[in-house]
């Protein structure tokens, strides 16, 4: 797999969840942030699951050059890492992201999921010592000089007034547990199959939040609407997406796969603007152009 093929993964695991950033909002008029993040988390995993145990499995093992095993036996430590990363990036994360955006306007969100990857670019500098070339750090730069302006619009007078605190507060504690998770999927990517994972990974996060929700006695309240959206969401939105995102992680590490993902802000500005009829300005668009120069920059291979 060359190495171009990294950043056309993290470019469409962006899009497939940058989109659904405008159906969440939609679905939380009805059903319950801890209903949505179960519910398509648990699809997610049985989608993965079950393409893991297709018979023409290798197949699509083969085409994408992904291991269909794991590379060494799962270790004691390993099964301890799965464990934390699915209760931070499957239970945690998505219950502060989805509990902030219904307390919080989707333009502040947008900003504020951006710290994910700061968040990522700091862990895997400290902790995993990934280091990058000169080009890389303009490249980084580029990217979030497009995604806060982007997000803002160039319009800092009125942060302030960007939705309630609690809800941002809730947001960055979110993207700060996905960070946390994109660290220990990284380390998790190079002993075990990115099918396995991804699969263990979500149903076991998706089985503790639907677990909790009903604890609480949050029920469902689903619709033929709702539950068609749901099923479309965990399955391209986290599951394929998740798959991408791993194979991202594999290919060019912990940083370049966080910075680029950041491209997910793009994705879903250009998505509320067509489907929320949300206005976007010649500004933003800009920004849009500046964002993909940043990854132009961050692909080229070393010589």
């Amino acid at each position: 797999m060359s190495h171009h093929w990294g950043y056309v993964a993290i470019l469409c695991s962006a899009f497939l969840f940058g989109i659904s950033t405008t159906v969440n909002k939609i679905l939380l008029e009805s059903v319950s942030p801890f209903m949505i993040a179960s519910m398509t988390y648990i699809i997610a995993g049985l989608f993965l699951g079950t393409v893991n145990l297709l018979p023409k499995k290798a197949s699509l093992v083969s085409r994408l050059k992904l291991p269909n095993s794991t590379r060494t036996e799962p270790t004691r430590k390993d099964n301890i890492l799965l464990l934390l990363s699915a209760l931070v990036g499957g239970v945690l994360g998505p219950s502060l992201y989805l509990t902030g955006l219904n307390r919080t306007t989707a333009v502040s969100t947008a900003l504020l999921g951006n710290t994910e990857t700061l968040f990522t670019i700091a862990i895997a500098f400290i902790f995993l010592r990934e280091r990058g070339r000169p080009k890389d750090y303009v490249a980084i730069a580029l990217l979030i000089i497009g995604a806060v302006t982007l997000t803002t619009n160039l319009n800092f007078q009125d942060l302030h007034t960007l939705g309630m605190f609690l809800g941002n507060i809730l947001v960055v504690l979110g993207a700060f547990c996905w960070a946390i998770d994109n660290i220990l999927a990284r380390i998790l990517t190079l002993r075990r199959s990115l099918l396995q994972l991804g699969s263990l990974k979500e149903i076991i996060g998706g089985g503790v939040l639907f677990a909790f929700a009903s604890l609480y006695g949050i029920r469902p309240n689903l619709t033929a609407f709702s539950i068609t959206w749901l099923a479309i969401l965990g399955v391209f939105s986290i599951g394929l997406s998740l798959l991408l995102f791993l194979f991202s992680l594999q290919q060019i590490g912990a940083m370049r796969t966080g910075v680029a993902f950041s491209m997910a802000s793009l994705f879903g500005a250009a998505t509320a603007f067509i489907v929320l009829r949300e206005s976007i300005s010649l500004v933003q668009v800009l920004a849009g152009c500046v964002m993909f120069l940043g990854i132009y920059v961050l692909s080229i291979p070393k010589k």
